[in-house]
């Protein structure tokens, strides 16, 4: 039977209850009267027993249930040290972690968790041992983190008078606010938050280093060499006490030197570099192992420097005499104290004081001290400008002058002018510079993110500036970065407060909950951690594009090139970023490389999109220029590729040499099967040679087999074309054969059939024409089929028969195409006349044709006959005046002639004739009744054109009137109209039935697949005049635009049929005709101006809006208005123009 040990010799035996966080549980830890050790209990609140803890030897009197109900703290004595211990509710045993003292050195008077379960407070008290010691008493604040137990702070009263602990107490409402009472009434009040120990700098010589304090070690993790999963860590730093602050040094080039507070107030400074022996006080982490060699270069302990006070009562009762420690300058640290007497805070100037080199420790003097209304709860340090920003537990921020030799304390302002103060007390701040303004950046414990004094994100879990961007995280799961240089305040609430953000660059999703630890600079790793302690690298693409961009401008192609590659990310960008700065150093591009593998996969992922415009469009700011798409960089880049590397070493880099000729916008192959053959016969010397063999076998991933096989043939070379099909899956009974066949024949006669076979006609034409005259009837069949006229002619002299039988085929091709025209000059321009004739009689090239005619020597009879066939196709076209010229002079019928003209309109024309031939009772008979009748005619289009557009714009009036009473109407009932309106949601934008219009309505989706000259003609059918129809008013704006454009284009005819009325003493006639049109015109420029602008005003209103306005009222209004204005109309509510400056009026008739 296991015997246990009775209660500790220290236990006051006294029972102690604790309470879980909802109240429905409570323990009871008591002596049990049989063993005389501890067990602890568990009861509900009905005061039934739940469990009984398991034996447990040495268990100690504290007691304390985790608020979050999980866990039930105690301590346990056991042999070689003491533990703080964890029960589950059913009394088992689950986990623990070691106290840093040694047994019976000390005693746990109590355990207290924080409200939010995160922080264990262990109170501790010495077992006093030697007559006239003076114990003390601790209070150790313990976080879990991966399953890693960390002592954060350690705090070390005294027992003795006014020291001496009475009573401690976390905050209820606030998490990390531990209240302490002292003897003498000393109250002690003490807020922590969280901070993330890093080094500053920006450049690649910062380590971006991470400090984690664990009691009396500091666990520092270099993540630009290696990521290591906490609580593992690059190399430990060792202290004889607990450690309460870090600090990393903030001047740019020693941003890896790190100083360490402790509770002892001695600061340690360690620094980076060589130092003649082992510091025993750096130990190595996860990057040290037996076998191994270490590249990481660890800190040494430079000295340990004691902080000389001035004998202050106050700072002896409070053990955290310095808080925010910040190390501004090589020999100047920053503190802050309190006052406990009064609502200020003073800032400390900590310098070094002179000592000898080989002294153990060194001297921090408080040289001197700046006095500030107000508890100042964080500080923070711009690195680069070296600004100190405060802020005081109101939230007003202070910009400390510490360089000034009064130690100025002012208000921080931004760019109005105006003071800043958070509207709420932020647990993390630094200092950006956005455009031109230093700002303050900050972050509440609930996740509101201000900017000076803006909140631009209400979301934000945690945020960090690095160089010239501001990373956050997000409730949202994600990490968003912004650019600062060009950002401003709106900009970024406006990005922050969208739920889409459209550059793709800017939003990476990542775990739930995680949180920026560091960047590393010039680099491209974040470090994120997630909500258990583990660590997660990721590569924002803002970061990873910017620091690219950085490499390429620097001319550092390897870094660019390595990254790319690593990380995906398009390899066209090394061109697209800078054209001019790559061509120009081509060169150092593929010194840098070195790698003939890399620079084929470059080639690989070469295409002619520029991906600064597609994939990763450049900042606002950046001052390269973007490249023009002119479809020449393939080319472009190739060629200035291969001229690099043969100048460099082509027998090394001959397969990408092979490359750039095959990525080549046009691939040249044949060049390329050509530079493989001279390898057969090169036997180089060179290491970095490379054999036909390789080559080939190389070519052939790049290049299809049986495209290479034919590009082979292509040369002619049938020693290539073997070694091409040896290295094909082709069987030799198949190609043997038919090269075999090859040889036999002539060279002109082999080139041409190799041509054909690989369809290359135009090649294999021009070889056919070299074999003689016995092999043009093969040819010109070819020439038919393949439709390679032109080609074929300029193989030929034009005064070969063989040139005229090409020509007589091409034009008779191009009768069969219909094109008449071209087709009677060829057959003119080879001498086939009779062809040319009927070519252009078919077209109606009266000219030509009678030249043709000419030619063939027709005799008068055959011209005259000609002449009429040719009028009859001339007055079918309307061209009366060319056929009246025709009969005249070709068929000597000058009476038909003016008849025709009298047809056209051409009256002057007409008299002309009569003139010449001397038949003036032609005037009589012909002229002057057409003259007349033309006038009547006149008269009374005018008269029909005048009414049709008098009516349609009275109507035209109408509809705009009552579509305005509808339209008002509709915003009145602020619901859309027809049958369908019951299903409607308030912002609903379909349109009902009774609007709708469009050329994919119902009624006309069947002319979907007409021409675009028939979808036209039905479009204008659905303007239907009829009084009523949905678009009446568009069918009338048509309607009367055709009368001003057939009353515009009459002003000519007008204009000569007024000349004759007057020759011929028809005046009252010509004044009449005058009249009427000029009325007409009036008309039409008094109408256009009410017409064309009032339409123009009401299609182009925007949608109601106001304070009065509703959604369904702006919806109907827009609604409205889109229905009303169809896009394929638009050109009718464009005014029609007045030609004012053709003259179709006779003064003479005034």
């Amino acid at each position: 039977m296991e015997t246990l040990e009775s209660a500790l010799p220290w236990d006051d035996h006294r029972p102690r209850v604790t309470w879980r966080g909802d109240g429905q549980f409570f323990a009871v830890s008591v002596v049990c009267p049989e063993t005389g050790a501890r067990k602890v209990r568990v009861w509900n609140r009905e005061f039934a027993l739940q469990s009984t803890s398991e034996p447990v030897a040495g268990l100690g009197p504290a007691l304390a249930w985790k608020p979050s109900g999980s866990l039930i703290a105690s301590t346990q004595d056991k042999p070689n040290q003491q533990d703080i211990v964890f029960f589950e509710k059913n009394g088992l045993l689950h986990g623990h972690f070691t106290l840093p003292f040694l047994k019976d050195e000390v005693k746990v008077n109590d355990l207290l968790w924080n409200a939010d379960s995160t922080v264990l407070a262990v109170w501790l008290e010495d077992l006093q041992q030697e007559e006239g010691s003076i114990p003390k008493t601790y209070v150790q604040l313990w976080t879990v983190g991966n399953y890693h137990w960390y002592l954060k702070q350690s705090l070390s009263f005294s027992t003795c008078g006014k020291s001496k602990i009475v009573s401690l107490i976390w905050d209820p409402v606030t998490p990390y606010r531990l209240h302490v009472l002292c003897q003498g009434w000393h109250y002690f009040c003490y807020d922590w938050h969280w901070t993330t120990d890093r080094s500053l700098g920006d450049n690649s010589s910062d380590l971006s280093s991470v400090a984690v304090i664990d009691g009396n070690r500091v666990l520092v993790t270099v993540f630009r060499q290696t990521v290591v999963p906490p609580p593992m860590c690059s190399y430990q730093l060792l202290f004889p006490h607990p450690v309460n602050q870090v600090t990393f040094s903030a001047h740019p080039q020693k941003s890896n030197d790190l100083a360490v507070l402790d509770a002892s107030n001695q600061i340690s400074v360690y620094k980076r570099g060589d130092c003649p022996r082992a510091d025993p006080t750096v130990k190595l982490g996860a990057v040290g192992g037996s076998g191994f060699k270490v590249s990481l270069i660890t800190p040494h302990l430079e000295k340990r420097y004691k902080i000389q006070f001035e004998n202050n009562e106050e700072q002896d009762v409070n053990p955290l005499k310095l808080g925010l420690l910040t190390w501004i300058e090589e020999n100047i640290f920053l503190a802050v104290s309190h006052s406990e007497s009064r609502p200020q805070s003073i800032i400390h100037h900590l310098t070094v004081a002179p000592s000898e080199m080989d002294e153990e420790q060194g001297q921090l003097n408080v040289s001197s001290s700046a006095t500030v209304d107000g508890v100042i709860i964080s500080l923070c340090c711009n690195s680069k400008t070296k600004s100190v920003a405060l802020q005081l537990t109101d939230g007003q921020i202070f910009k400390y002058l510490w360089e000034s030799p009064s130690l100025a304390v002012k208000p921080w302002k931004n760019s109005g002018g105006f003071p800043v103060r958070f509207p709420y007390t932020c647990t993390q701040i630094e200092l950006a510079m956005i455009g031109e303004e230093e700002c303050v950046l900050g972050l509440t414990d609930r996740c509101r993110f201000f900017i000076n004094d803006i909140e631009v994100a209400s979301n934000a879990t945690s945020f960090a500036v690095y160089d010239e961007f501001l990373l956050l995280t997000t409730h949202s799961h994600t990490c968003q970065c912004f650019c600062l240089r060009d950002a401003s305040f709106k900009t970024l609430q406006a990005s922050l407060s969208s739920s889409h953000v459209s550059n793709g660059e800017v939003l990476r999703k990542v775990e739930r909950g995680s949180r920026i630890v560091t960047v590393v600079p010039q680099d491209t790793k974040l470090i994120l951690q997630m909500p258990r302690g583990n660590l997660e690298v990721v590569h924002h693409r803002a970061l990873v594009l910017a620091q690219i961009r950085k490499w390429l401008d620097r001319l550092m192609y390897k870094e660019a090139f390595e990254c790319m590659r690593k990380l995906r990310i398009n390899l066209n960008l090394i061109y697209d970023h800078n054209p001019k700065v790559f061509l120009e150093n081509v060169e150092t591009f593929i010194k840098q490389i070195d790698s003939v593998n890399h620079i084929n996969l470059f080639f690989t992922e070469l295409k002619e999109e520029d991906v600064t415009k597609t994939m990763y469009p450049p900042p606002v700011s950046s001052s390269v220029h973007l490249s023009k798409d002119d479809g020449k960089k393939l080319d472009l880049v190739c060629d200035a590729m291969r001229a690099a590397m043969e100048n460099i070493n082509p027998q090394k880099y001959c397969l990408s040499i092979l490359t750039s000729h095959v990525k080549k916008a046009t691939p040249e192959l044949e060049i390329v099967l050509q530079k493989v053959h001279e390898l057969q016969g090169n036997t180089s010397p060179d290491p970095d040679a490379v054999s036909a063999e390789e080559a080939l076998k190389y070519l052939l991933l790049l290049v299809d087999v049986n495209e290479l096989y034919d590009h082979s043939l292509g040369t002619y070379d049938f020693d290539l074309v073997l070694m091409v099909a040896e290295k094909s899956q082709k069987d030799p009974k198949e190609y043997l054969p038919f090269l075999n066949t090859l040889k036999k024949m002539e060279t002109n006669y082999q080139r041409f059939t190799i041509d054909k076979y690989l369809k290359r006609y135009e090649k294999a034409i021009g070889h056919l024409s070299k074999c003689g005259p016995e092999y043009f009837p093969e040819c010109l069949n070819l020439i038919k089929d393949k439709n390679l006229y032109k080609e074929a002619l300029k193989l030929y002299s034009p005064s070969s028969q063989q040139y005229q039988d090409i020509s007589i085929a091409y034009g008779e091709h191009l009768m069969q195409e219909h094109m008449y025209e071209p087709a009677g000059l060829m057959f003119a321009r080879c001498g086939a006349h009779e062809k040319a004739l009927s070519a252009f009689l078919t077209c109606g090239n009266w000219k030509q044709a009678l030249c043709v005619a000419a030619q063939l020597n027709f005799t008068e009879d055959q011209l005259a006959g000609l002449g009429r066939t040719l009028a009859g196709k001339l007055v079918e076209q309307r061209k009366h005046i060319d056929a009246a010229m025709v009969l005249e002079q070709y068929a000597q019928d000058y009476e038909e002639a003016v008849l025709l003209l009298l047809e056209g309109a051409a009256w002057e024309e007409a008299l002309r004739l009569v003139y010449k031939y001397n038949r003036l009772d032609i005037i009589e008979t012909n002229i002057k009744p057409s003259i007349l009748e033309a006038q009547k005619n006149y008269m009374a289009f005018l008269d029909s054109q005048t009414a049709t557009f008098s009516r349609h714009k009275k109507r035209f009036l109408v509809v705009q009137e009552l579509k305005e009473q509808a339209q008002q109407a509709g915003l009145d009932d602020e619901v859309p109209h027809g049958q369908e309106s019951d299903l409607f949601s308030e912002t609903s934008s379909v349109v009902s039935g009774s609007e709708m219009s469009g050329k994919y309505s119902h009624s006309n989706s069947r002319i979907s697949a007409r021409s675009s000259k028939n979808r036209r003609k039905a479009e204008r059918k659905k303007h239907s005049l009829k009084e009523g129809s949905p678009l009446e008013d568009l069918a009338l704006l048509e309607a009367l635009s055709e009368v001003v454009e057939n009353t515009e284009n009459r002003k000519d005819e007008v204009y000569h049929i007024l000349k004759v009325l007057f020759l011929f003493e028809f005046d009252e006639q010509g004044r009449e005709l005058q009249k009427a049109f000029e009325d007409m015109l009036q008309l039409i420029e008094r109408s256009i101006p009410e017409i064309w602008t009032l339409t123009c005003q009401q299609n182009s209103a925007t949608p109601v809006l106001g304070p009065n306005s509703t959604a369904n009222s702006i919806m109907a209004s827009y609604q409205q208005q889109k229905t009303s204005v169809p896009v394929l109309d638009a050109e009718l509510f464009i005014p029609p123009k007045i030609n004012k400056r053709i003259q179709w009026k006779l003064s003479l008739l005034d």
